[in-house]
């Protein structure tokens, strides 16, 4: 699979076809089953303004990863697809590595360890380190879904601008979304 090719389109079809993805980090993750798009001329994405140090990775070529700390708590995992544009990963099925989610986390509770963009990256591992890492390459792994997923599709969430477009998609039936649509 040519991830540049399935990556360089908009970020709402990448991030509806991502849905049913199976990603790992350092072997540890799932199924993803929620996912926001983000565009440029967007005015809640990163690359509203134009580039800065903070998302030059998004300004750069697709299949990427663009990690960011929110509010200066949590790291944040974005795929970049087209110029300026980026998926957010907001939430994974547990599947992969549940020892060591648990451990990172400090729970058991299943739907809770990868259900939101903070606890993912928490659950992984994931940090600013990995700002920039391509995602066709070890420490990441992901395979794409071999057909269309049912989705809900809705507002995202979290934002203050922008809050009604309908760019968050989530896997319909999944138990491990971060919001009920």
């Amino acid at each position: 699979m040519d991830f540049s090719k399935f990556f360089a389109r908009s970020p709402a079809d990448v991030a509806g076809d991502l849905i049913g993805a199976h990603m790992t980090y350092r072997g540890v993750g799932g199924i993803i089953v929620e996912t926001e798009a983000y565009h440029r001329a967007d005015p809640a994405s990163h690359s509203f303004n134009g580039r800065t140090p903070r998302n030059s990775v998004m300004f750069g070529p697709p299949g990427y990863a663009y990690v960011y700390r929110s509010y200066g708590i949590h790291w944040c995992l974005n795929f970049v697809c087209e110029p300026a544009s980026a998926v957010l990963i907001r939430a994974v099925e547990p599947r992969d590595g549940l020892g060591a989610m648990e451990e990172r986390r400090g729970m058991t509770a299943l739907r809770m360890l990868c259900s939101g963009p903070g606890r993912l990256c928490q659950a992984l591992g994931i940090s600013g380190d990995d700002n920039g890492l391509p995602l066709d390459a070890p420490p990441f792994a992901l395979a794409l879904p071999q057909g269309a997923a049912p989705l809900h599709v809705g507002p995202r969430i979290g934002i203050t601008k922008a809050v009604d477009e309908p760019l968050r998609f989530g896997l319909k039936g999944s138990a491990f979304l971060s919001k009920k649509f």
